[in-house]
C-alpha cells in the first residue's frame, strides 16, 4: 500500500514541478527562435538570401570547408583511434586525457593558440628564420583556409578517439584472425570485416564533426577574418556590423533547419544501427608491441600526436611570456588589473576575468538547479503502472535537449532581437550561458539516475520516509559524484562561452566575459594587445583544463563520455 501511495504522490507532484523547467525552454528557447522565425519570412530578406551571389558563396563554403574539415579529422583520428584501441602502452591514459583537452577548451582559445603558434611572431617562424637566416616568416598562414582546417582537426580529433577507438577496443579481435585464418591478408581483414564493424561508429562521429564545424564560429572569425565567412559568422557581421536583422534572421533559419536536421539523422542513425554484437573487455583485446617495426610505428603515432596537441597549447603559454624581441617578460600579465588610456575594452581584462568567473559560478547554481529537476523527472512514472510515461519521456528527452541543436550565435541573435529590455543587464548573459549549459548537466544526471534501483526508493516509503526525505536521502547521496561533474560541465561550458555573448555584450559592457576581452585584443594591432590576449587566453586554458581534470576524476562510470 505505501508503495503504490509513494509512486502516487510522485505521480500528482510531476506535472506541478516540471513546469519550472518547460517553462524557461519556452520562455528562453523557443520564444526566441519564434521572433527569429518572424524577422525572417520577410520577402526582402528571402529574395537577398537567394539571390545574392555573395550569400550562396557563404552558404556553400560553409558546407565544403564542414566536409573537408571532417575527412581530415578522420584521416588522423583513426590511426589514433586504432593506436588506442589495440595497445596497451606506457602513458597510455595521459595520451588518452591529452586528446580530449583540445575538444573541452574554448574556441576562442583554440583560435589564440593556433595564432600564437603560426602567427608571423611564433616559435615556428623564429626557428625557421634563426635557422635558415630568413628575413621574412616562411610560414604565413594567418586568415587562411589551411589555418581553420588545422584548428577544425585539432579541436575534433577526440571525438574520433572518443567514439571509434571506444567502439573498436571493444570488439573481438577473434573476427579478424578468423578472416586472415581463411586466408585473407590483413588490409582485406581490415576493409571487409573491421571496417563494416566500425561504419555505425564511423558514421556518428562524422555527424557529430560534421556538425561542429558547420557550426564554427570562434575560430572561422579569428583565424578566417573577413576572407573567410561561413553562417554563423555572417550572421554576427550581418547584425553588428551591417545592422540588417533581417538577413540575419533568414540565415539563422536556414542553420536552424539544417543543424536540427543533422541531429534528426544523427539520431534516428544510432536508433536503427543499434546490433547486437560479440563485445569484449578492452583490457582482454589489447596487446603490446613486440616487433621492432611495430614499436617504431607505435612510437612514431605517440609522437606525432603529442606533437600535434601540445604544440599550439605550448606555444599559446609560451608566447604569453615572450616580448617582441624574444625576452621573457610577465608584462602582459602584469597589464591584467590596469585599463589603458587606448584600451579596446572599457573595463581593466582582469575585471573580465573576475566576470567571467561570477557568471560561472552562478550558471553553475541555476544550470544545476534546472537539471537536476529535469533529470529527477524524467525518470519518475507519470500514474503508477501506466504506459503513459514512457510516451511523455519520449518527447520530453529530445524536447531538454534541443538547445543542443541551436548553435550560440543563433541563440544570441534571437535573445538581442527578442529581449532587447534586457540589452543593458547581466542577467541576460546569465540566461544564455544557463541555457547552453543546461544539456550537459541533464546528460551529465540522467544515466546515473536511472541507474538507481527503484527498490531503494520503494524500501524507503515502505519505512515511512516521504518523497521529499527519499530523494534526499536516497537519490542525493547516490548521485553526489555526478552532480559535481555536472558543475565542472557548466562552470568550464560558461567560461568559455563565446558565440551568444559576443552578441548580447556591448562594446561599453562594464559586464565584459574574458572570451569577449580576447577577441577583441586579437582584433587590434600591436604587441601589448596580443601579448594580453595570449595570457588571458593561457588562463582561460588553465581553467578549462582543471576542470576537465576534475571531470576525469570525479565522473561516474562512463559519465563524461560521448
Amino acid at each position: 500500500v505505501k508503495n503504490q501511495s509513494f509512486g502516487q504522490q510522485q505521480a500528482r507532484r510531476w506535472p506541478v514541478i516540471l513546469l519550472l523547467p518547460l517553462l524557461f525552454l519556452l520562455v528562453f528557447f523557443f520564444y526566441p527562435l519564434g521572433n527569429i522565425l518572424r524577422l525572417s519570412l520577410t520577402a526582402e530578406a528571402v529574395g537577398e538570401l537567394v539571390l545574392r551571389p555573395s550569400f550562396r558563396s557563404v552558404i556553400w563554403f560553409t558546407v565544403w570547408q564542414a566536409a573537408l574539415s571532417t575527412g581530415l579529422t578522420l584521416l588522423l583520428g583513426l590511426p589514433a583511434a586504432y593506436l588506442f584501441a589495440r595497445y596497451n602502452f606506457r602513458g597510455k591514459t595521459v595520451l588518452r586525457a591529452l586528446t580530449t583537452i583540445p575538444f573541452v577548451m574554448p574556441t576562442i582559445v583554440v583560435a589564440a593558440a593556433f595564432r600564437a603558434l603560426l602567427g608571423a611572431s611564433g616559435p615556428l617562424n623564429r626557428l625557421l628564420m634563426t635557422g635558415f637566416n630568413l628575413e621574412s616568416p616562411p610560414i604565413q598562414l594567418d586568415q587562411t583556409l589551411t589555418i581553420i582546417l588545422l584548428a577544425h582537426v585539432f579541436y575534433n580529433v577526440t571525438v574520433v578517439v572518443r567514439l571509434v577507438g571506444g567502439f573498436w577496443g571493444n570488439l573481438n579481435p577473434r573476427l579478424v584472425e578468423a578472416a586472415q585464418t581463411l586466408g585473407a591478408s590483413p588490409r582485406r581483414a581490415f576493409w571487409e570485416v573491421t571496417l563494416p564493424l566500425l561504419r555505425p561508429s564511423l558514421i556518428s562521429a562524422s555527424l557529430l564533426i560534421y556538425l561542429f564545424t558547420f557550426t564554427s564560429f570562434g575560430v572561422v572569425l579569428i583565424l578566417g577574418g573577413p576572407s573567410f565567412s561561413t553562417i554563423e559568422t555572417e550572421i554576427y557581421r550581418q547584425y553588428i556590423t551591417f545592422l540588417r536583422p533581417d538577413v540575419a534572421a533568414a540565415l539563422s533559419l536556414l542553420q536552424i533547419v539544417f543543424t536540427f536536421g543533422l541531429m534528426s539523422v544523427y539520431a534516428r542513425w544510432q536508433q536503427q544501427t543499434a546490433v547486437p554484437l560479440d563485445f569484449r573487455p578492452q583490457q582482454s583485446t589489447l596487446h603490446r608491441a613486440v616487433s621492432p617495426g611495430k614499436k617504431l610505428a607505435l612510437g612514431s603515432m605517440v609522437v606525432g600526436l603529442l606533437i600535434f596537441l601540445l604544440m599550439p597549447l605550448l606555444a599559446l603559454a609560451w608566447q604569453s611570456l615572450m616580448d617582441r624581441d624574444g625576452q621573457l617578460t610577465l608584462a602582459y600579465y602584469q597589464a591584467l588589473p590596469t585599463l589603458r588610456r587606448d584600451s579596446v575594452v572599457f573595463v581593466p581584462p582582469l575585471v573580465a576575468l573576475r566576470n567571467s568567473l561570477g557568471y560561472a559560478l552562478l550558471t553553475v547554481a541555476v544550470a544545476g538547479v534546472l537539471g537536476l529537476l529535469t533529470a529527477t523527472l524524467l525518470i519518475r512514472p507519470l500514474r503508477q503502472g501506466s504506459g503513459q510515461a514512457s510516451r511523455w519521456r519520449k518527447w520530453l528527452d529530445p524536447l531538454f535537449m534541443l538547445p543542443l541543436g541551436a548553435s550560440a550565435v543563433t541563440l544570441g541573435f534571437g535573445y538581442v532581437v527578442t529581449f532587447r529590455w534586457l540589452r543593458t543587464s547581466p542577467l541576460l548573459v546569465l540566461i544564455a550561458h544557463v541555457l547552453v549549459a543546461f544539456p550537459f548537466v541533464v546528460r551529465t544526471l540522467l544515466p546515473v539516475l536511472q541507474g538507481i534501483k527503484p527498490s531503494l526508493r520503494e524500501a524507503a516509503a515502505v519505512l515511512g520516509a516521504s518523497p521529499a526525505r527519499v530523494w534526499r536521502e536516497v537519490d542525493l547521496p547516490i548521485v553526489g559524484r555526478a552532480l559535481l561533474v555536472a558543475s565542472v560541465f557548466a562552470f568550464t561550458v560558461s567560461m568559455g562561452e563565446f558565440g551568444a555573448t559576443s552578441f548580447i555584450v556591448r562594446p561599453n559592457s562594464g559586464y565584459l566575459t574574458i572570451p569577449i576581452a580576447i577577441e577583441r585584443f586579437l582584433g587590434q594591432p600591436g604587441a601589448l594587445n596580443f601579448g594580453q590576449a595570449l595570457a588571458m587566453s593561457t588562463i582561460l586554458m588553465l581553467v578549462t583544463a582543471v576542470g576537465f581534470i576534475a571531470i576525469e576524476r570525479f565522473r561516474y562510470a562512463d559519465i563524461g563520455e560521448f
